[in-house]
């Protein structure tokens, strides 16, 4: 049976339409669609006429066509539906006092990909943070996690790592959906709470995946257009804070990692087929490929590479298999490895791996050439669960 997502549920129940008095408001993006294809923001238009007053984005943009990090996208009056497009992700990511007149509730419509590095679950906590004060509903539509509600991974963001790709204590592969961030920031991580509403999803289950609830997948951002891309994204992110490409400017962004100085075969053979041997990690083939990017890090330079074949989604494990490609390829490349420098996600003074990782440690762990069971270490998940049980709603 096909999954109804909270935007689905919204639409087709007109009595439940009609409980929303007064001037409403949508945060959405490209993947905000029902499972007929119709862009929320049409949906409302027609279920709400004149009381659909503004539209919010998140990064990249309510079109999802701004490629990378820290490019801004500017406030607009939208040509077809004549009212005001405001960008929360331009000169401000959290939404300004003039952004939020004239709103009674306040819906917000964004696929997740269920990591943490990723920048619209804290588009929403702001946004929950800023309205705590004001009377407005926060409603939201919610979504499936692409990559299930089960499975967690990962360290825990540590304190003094926070930054717009981790703004709170949770793992890489967080097994929640958008609304259950949502609760769970309400319930552990504010004082004041906003008016919070979740408009749950019919006949999702935990431990699908997103070929599972039988919905269209339409990219959340640029350089997810494949839903494979989303389960190598907890792996290949990591790279975002390497010289390494991480396959932006090709067809397969995020699924590939690479560099020109690589010798793809030679690589694989020697060096980390033996280390994933030895890892025990399985449910998914590495592969050496050659490849192009076109534009971003090492663009226009072809590079030797590895990709990420998800082959059992069941037993895959994503942040490990990341984290060991980039050990491997951190002492194979040598002087050739180069980290990141700053800004990454407007953090100027740390680098941008430790930002993305939530930690230096794991950077630590890379150059130290450390064991797959001292990664384990690292990854102590028993309060996580406890607080995730407290607020899972399906």
């Amino acid at each position: 049976m096909r999954v109804l997502t909270g935007l689905d549920v919204l639409l087709n129940d007109k009595k439940l339409q009609k409980t929303f008095k007064g001037n409403v408001a949508l945060l959405c993006h490209n993947a905000s669609i029902d499972s007929k294809y119709t862009h929320a923001a049409l949906g409302f238009k027609t279920a709400f006429g004149e009381r659909f007053v503004k539209l919010f984005g998140p990064q990249h943009g309510f079109s999802t066509d701004v490629q990378d990090n820290m490019v801004e996208t500017d406030h607009v009056i939208h040509p077809f539906f004549k009212i005001p497009v405001y960008s929360l992700y331009s000169e401000t990511r959290i939404p300004t006092d003039p952004m939020l007149e004239n709103i009674d509730h306040l819906f917000v419509d964004l696929q997740d990909v269920g990591c943490r590095v990723y920048t619209y679950i804290y588009t929403l906590t702001h946004l929950l943070e800023k309205c705590s004060n004001k009377n407005i509903e926060i409603v939201v539509l919610d979504r499936p996690n692409p990559i299930n509600g089960v499975d967690i991974e990962g360290n825990i963001l540590e304190s003094g790592f926070e930054s717009f790709v981790g703004r709170h204590p949770i793992p890489i592969r967080h097994g929640m959906t958008i609304g259950e961030v949502a609760l769970m920031h309400q319930k552990f991580w504010v004082k004041e709470k906003a008016n919070l509403t979740v408009i749950k999803m019919q006949h999702w289950q935990r431990g699908m995946f997103f070929e599972d609830t039988k919905l269209p997948w339409l990219l959340p951002s640029p350089n997810l257009s494949r839903i494979e891309s989303s389960y190598t994204f907890p792996a290949t992110v990591l790279f975002e804070g390497t010289t390494l490409s991480e396959g932006r400017g090709t067809t397969q962004s995020l699924e590939i990692i690479g560099h020109p100085k690589i010798e793809p075969f030679s690589f694989y053979e020697d060096v980390l087929s033996v280390a994933k041997k030895q890892s025990k990690l399985e449910g998914f083939k590495y592969r050496p490929i050659t490849f192009l990017p076109t534009f971003q890090k090492q663009g226009n330079k072809v590079c030797g590479g590895i990709q990420i074949h998800v082959t059992d989604k069941s037993i895959y494990k994503p942040w490990r298999a990341g984290q060991l490609l980039m050990r491997e390829l951190y002492h194979y490349l040598g002087d050739d490895f180069g980290w990141k420098e700053p800004p990454y996600e407007y953090i100027y003074d740390q680098k941008p791996i430790d930002v993305i990782n939530g930690s230096e440690k794991m950077r630590h762990w890379v150059v130290d050439n450390n064991s797959m069971e001292e990664l384990d270490v690292f990854e102590d998940l028993k309060d996580y669960k406890l607080n995730l049980d407290d607020i899972k709603i399906y």
